[in-house]
């Protein structure tokens, strides 16, 4: 027994002689509420985004702050050495 392709039928299909069922889809009305809903999610998204992003640039020059202070506190202690 061979499997479906698309040009034959299912074992369904062969017994059942009634049309398909049309599917009535009002596209304009659920495509404006799941895209209000993506905006709002996507919206909530960012804000979390900036704000990580906001902390993380802060920990980098306070970082970066530090890691200079430490390096010019090491040049200066050998050079005062000489």
């Amino acid at each position: 027994m061979s499997g479906n392709s698309s040009h034959e039928t299912s074992w369904a299909d062969q017994w059942d002689y009634s049309p398909d069922p049309a599917v009535y889809h009002d596209e304009d009305s659920s495509r404006n509420n799941s895209t209000a809903k993506y905006k709002h999610k996507v919206g909530e998204g960012l804000g979390k985004t900036k704000q990580a992003a906001s902390t993380g640039i802060k920990k980098v020059k306070e970082g970066t702050s530090v890691g200079f202070n430490w390096i010019k506190d090491k040049c200066q202690k050998t050079t005062q050495k000489h």
